[in-house]
This record gives structure tokens, sequence and C-alpha cells, in this order.
């Protein structure tokens, strides 16, 4: 499931969607989101450009809005098969939903660019 090819192997080692050798983004995931999104102009390994157009990661942000939407249900559920208050539920959610946000916008990107660019097998 996560073999070298797969689109999740990319997406879980921040890995260039097309060789899967080159690093996606400059710095490991940090609070400092000055640095968090920073990805390189291009995968150091197969050259490929990941800023394919200008604004091309406008469309992650539907990504990490079904994401986060995802988990909110998720905490939901489980506060709910618990039997935790409706505020403590509530609670629960913004935290994690805050904890994760570094996480949720590079994921979100790293499934973006995967949903265009497919993996290529180096010949030779």
């Amino acid at each position: 499931m996560l073999k070298k090819g797969s689109k999740l192997y990319s997406v879980f080692n921040n890995k260039c969607p097309q060789c899967q050798e080159g690093n996606f983004f400059k710095y490991p995931v940090t609070l400092n989101f000055k640095h968090n999104l920073e990805i390189h102009e291009k995968c150091d390994s197969c050259g490929l450009k990941y800023m394919m157009e200008p604004s091309f990661f406008y469309g992650a942000m539907y990504v990490s809005y079904a994401l986060t939407v995802a988990f909110a249900v998720a905490i939901y559920v489980i506060g709910y098969l618990l039997n935790l208050s409706l505020i403590t539920t509530i609670i629960t959610i913004v935290v994690v939903l805050i904890g994760l946000t570094p996480l949720t916008m590079r994921v979100s990107r790293l499934l973006y660019i995967n949903m265009f660019v497919h993996f290529k097998k180096k010949i030779g």
C-alpha cells in the first residue's frame, strides 16, 4: 500500500508525485507557519515544476476543508459514543482542528498535486 509508486507513498513521505525521490516541502512539519508551506520550486530529482500555474494550490483549500470536516465528524461520533456532553465534544473538535492545522495544510497540498501528477517509473 505504501510502496514506491503509490500516491500514498508520495503523500506520507513528503515526496515528489512524479519520481517520488525529491522532497516536496523545504522544511519538515513545524508550528512556524512562516516556513510550513514553503515548497521547492521544482523537484531536485526529476525537475517537475510544482507550481504548474499561478495559484495552483488554491484547489488544495477544498481538500483541506474535506479533511477538517472528516476529522470533526469522526470526533463528534467518538464523543457521542463516549457519552460526552455537546460542549465537551465541540471544545475537543476545536482544539484538535487547531492542533492539526499545520499537518492538514501540508497533506492537502500533497493530496491535491497527486490528483494531477502521476508516478513515472525511471527507465534504465
